[in-house]
């Protein structure tokens, strides 16, 4: 079935199936709470830029988790701490992004989308250490909001580039795609 869907501003015709989406995936993760403005993205998981595989995964869905807390929360700045000045945004039908603009893109996603949620889907998240850099994020998530009285969602995929420094962890590349 075909589906429109909201995503950083822009509405994208998207194809759904029907398949029943199985419990979000959670970790537990005590004393850790989405950024605020200002604030740095300190993971307790870790002091090192480099963790074993399942440390990693565990530290990144973590990182994904608060980052979209922030984002179902509407909160812009938060979201915003997870994201290095410099990004770089690559996004297939919107093109390159910077962090500016991709701010504002949050800022109206969330004043015409009162209720917009992502979540990830289940099963989808790959996680590749980069040496002395951070890592990769590979995934797909789904936002779903309500237009005209019905919920529509849209699923798409996602590259997230995280890079460890001084014990903070941002995103400075992020690709979406598949809209």
């Amino acid at each position: 079935m075909k589906h429109e869907a909201m995503y950083m501003g822009q509405r994208r015709r998207t194809t759904m199936g029907k398949a029943a989406w199985a419990v979000a995936v959670a970790i537990s993760s005590a004393g850790c709470s989405p950024a605020t403005a200002g604030e740095s993205v300190h993971s307790p998981a870790t002091t090192a830029a480099t963790v074993d595989p399942a440390g990693l995964r565990a530290l990144v869905l973590d990182l994904d988790r608060r980052m979209f807390d922030a984002y179902n929360a509407h909160d812009v700045n938060a979201l915003m701490a997870f994201f290095d000045p410099g990004l770089e945004f690559f996004h297939d039908t919107g093109g390159l992004l910077d962090f500016d603009q991709v701010k504002a893109g949050f800022t109206n996603v969330f004043a015409s989308n009162k209720d917009i949620r992502r979540e990830l889907v289940p099963g989808s998240l790959e996680v590749y250490p980069i040496k002395d850099y951070g890592a990769i994020q590979l995934g797909e998530h789904r936002f779903c909001h309500t237009e005209n009285g019905q919920p529509d969602c849209g699923t798409f995929k996602f590259v997230q580039i995280w890079h460890y420094n001084n014990g903070d962890w941002k995103v400075t590349r992020e690709v979406s795609y598949g809209h």
